[in-house]
């Protein structure tokens, strides 16, 4: 393949976004301040999805083209990608995802920002809709409704799956509740606009996973009598559901299987429908891949395993139609794949040797041929770029962010450190800026706790490099992907163990002499932000300040307002150990004695204002001085809410709070 470099989306990006890009920097800052711009990094992610049709003959762009204004879905033909042959909006509505189901139709959602107040946990204040655009007739069918697509259905091009509250999927996973609120599954004529109700979720049977033919295959309910969580499957054409394995959701060592997230079917033999592919750890400490048998109920062989992380998910065919199973993926310094498909596993190798600062690779769509395909990357000195590759050329098509450079970024080091206990080795990754250290420092972490954050590109931690800060993110106990011990290290540790984790990453690179010890800061957002708020009260203290984002800060009585009749026992144990049962950060503001600068948004569905009002009435009534707030009126909780106003604000505010106010002195 050869490389036409292209700056075709990204064209005139400076202009057309009102901002003038910085040089690059090659030498240490020691200014605070970021080299790049603030404005560069508060912009929308310019080019947010890029797919191929699977004719091959069309090409769709998920674009914003100014700080302030709002996504286009623009339409290309591969033939004459100078100019879009369509351009679309949704008025009054925002598209906010897009993706080819067909040569002829695009599904996807659009959202409106129609309240002021939030009325209770995930009541957020966004009317959402479906939507089918007829790519031949130029017209566009609303469907009503909180949508997601659940299957694609590729042998049925005026049909597809979908389900509700999915429109913008979780991207934290870190509700516990949410696996056990039924959902309903309809199937939507996208020529008609129409949809039939195929699956409604129940308490015994709450979600479901479907084969391309449309048969539901896979769900996990909760039985309230013998309080066991319980797998069900069915063959295609059955029309109920066969139990294979049951556990006890009394007992915490089985939440793994539940909180992990990516425990259950990963996918289907294609040539076979009576076998499918089964993440599990089956009583190990690792999560494997195992190939599962419809018919007899019972698991075969062990496809793919490690012994230093899970298997978190599989990589099928990059070719449209061909769902053979060719690799297995685990965390480590990035995401990595056992291949089971050389053919596979040599386009990629071929891909990462031509895409510069190749790091997470993906084919995001292909024609039915395999002529044509949309690659993307994602990396540490990549902010996410798109690729079209055609004719035997690949062609850059743009970015999330055009307006920065490579030289501008940091790489991410993968590193490993013993916990103060002994009983786990903490994964984490750090960024250095230029120059020599010691540096200063800010230990980031952000939502979960039970996520993988597996760093590649992450826009905040790569701003404060920018700016001259070094970035450590820790991979405490509890985090998934590193195996059950690793999780249930962290059962009844919030704010104890799990924070101690954090600190001892810190002092790991201090004794290294990488760190300035009087040069350490906590930044963090959601349990992030609980954790920022929990070390600014820790005696003794090794930082200097702590930026709380979005923070839980009175976790006792969040857990009074979430709590589910649908949650298992254990569930519902482990969701009162976040803090109603532990530290509780709102318990704890006496003891807090390093500088504070707490952030939040005034419409946060997941993590309520309240957090913010009550904590900030809590400081101010115990006399604190050197504690600063920030709201951001009209954002949410997830980065997709932040407009440009909000991270311009935010970040301004970081880097003055940094410099000037963060102990003595400032960072």
């Amino acid at each position: 393949m050869k490389i036409i470099k292209s700056a075709l989306l990204a064209a005139g990006a400076a202009a057309s976004l009102g901002i003038v890009a910085a040089p690059a920097a090659a030498q240490q800052n020691t200014t605070g301040m970021p080299t790049v711009p603030i404005e560069v990094w508060a912009l929308r992610d310019v080019v947010n999805a890029v797919q191929v049709s699977p004719d091959g003959k069309h090409v769709l762009v998920h674009v914003v083209e100014s700080k302030e204004g709002e996504y286009l879905l623009k339409i290309y033909k591969t033939e004459d990608m100078s100019k879009p042959f369509r351009v679309l909006n949704a008025d009054p509505m925002e598209i906010i995802s897009a993706s080819w189901v067909s040569d002829r139709y695009i599904f996807g959602s659009a959202w409106q920002q129609n309240r002021s107040k939030v009325n209770g946990p995930e009541q957020g204040t966004y009317d959402y809709a479906g939507y089918a655009y007829d790519l031949k007739t130029n017209k566009f069918r609303k469907i009503d409704g909180n949508f997601g697509i659940a299957n694609r259905l590729p042998n049925d091009p005026e049909n597809i799956i979908v389900e509700t509250g999915t429109a913008i999927p979780d991207p934290s996973g870190v509700d516990p509740f949410e696996a056990f609120r039924p959902r309903s599954y309809y199937k939507v004529n996208l020529a008609r606009g129409t949809r039939s109700l195929v699956l409604k979720g129940s308490e015994k049977y709450p979600t479901a996973q479907f084969d391309d033919e449309g048969n539901p295959r896979w769900t996990v309910g909760y039985d309230q009598g013998t309080k066991e969580a319980i797998t069900y499957y069915r063959k295609p054409g059955e029309g109920s559901w066969t139990e294979l394995m049951r556990y006890d959701q009394d007992k915490h060592e089985n939440l793994y299987r539940t909180l992990s997230g990516f425990m259950g079917l990963a996918g289907f033999d294609p040539d076979n429908p009576s076998i499918g592919y089964v993440i599990d750890n089956r009583g190990e400490d690792k999560a494997a891949l195992w190939e599962f048998n419809f018919d007899t109920g019972q698991f075969g062989e062990k496809l793919a395993g490690t012994d230093q992380a899970d298997i978190m998910g599989i990589r099928t065919s990059s070719m449209p139609g061909d769902e053979s199973l060719v690799g297995a993926i685990y965390p480590w310094d990035k995401y990595r794949t056992i291949w089971f498909d050389e053919g596979e596993k040599a386009l990629y190798d071929a891909l990462e040797a031509q895409i510069p600062n190749a790091h997470q690779v993906s084919i995001t769509s292909r024609s039915n041929d395999g002529g044509t395909m949309i690659v993307s990357n994602r990396g540490p000195r990549d902010p996410g770029s798109y690729w079209l590759v055609r004719n035997g050329t690949m062609t850059k098509l743009g970015s999330r962010n055009p307006l920065i450079q490579p030289e501008q970024l940091a790489d991410v080091e993968f590193i490993r450190y013993p916990s103060r206990d002994g009983k786990l080795t903490i994964p984490a990754y750090f960024m250095r800026p230029k120059g020599e250290g010691p540096y200063p420092l800010i230990v980031r972490h952000n939502g979960g706790p039970h996520v993988n954050g597996v760093v590649g590109y992450d826009e905040w931690d790569q701003m404060l490099v920018n700016a001259g800060y070094a970035v450590l993110r820790p991979q405490n106990r509890i985090s998934t992907g590193w195996g059950q011990k690793h999780f249930d290290a962290g059962y009844g540790e919030h704010g104890l163990a799990m924070q101690d984790d954090k600190d001892d990453g810190a002092l790991y690179l201090i004794e290294k002499g990488l760190v300035d010890p009087d040069r350490v800061a906590f930044m963090g957002w959601s349990y992030g932000g609980y954790s920022a708020l929990v070390a600014a009260s820790r005696s003794p203290n090794i930082y200097q300040c702590v930026i709380a984002g979005a923070a839980v800060s009175d976790p006792e009585k969040s857990y009074k307002q979430r709590r589910s009749p649908y949650s298992p026992k254990a569930i519902d144990d482990w969701a009162q150990r976040r803090g109603m049962i532990g530290i509780n950060p709102i318990n704890e503001v006496s003891k807090v004695n390093v500088p504070i600068l707490m952030v939040h948004g005034d419409v946060d569905a997941r993590v309520l204002y309240f957090h913010y009002e009550d904590y900030k009435d809590a400081i101010e009534k115990a006399g604190i001085q050197d504690a600063q707030f920030l709201t951001l009126k009209g954002a949410d909780h997830f980065y997709t809410t932040l407009m440009f106003e909000h991270q311009q604000q935010f970040y301004t505010k970081m880097f003055d709070f940094l410099k000037n106010d963060c102990g003595p002195g400032g960072l």
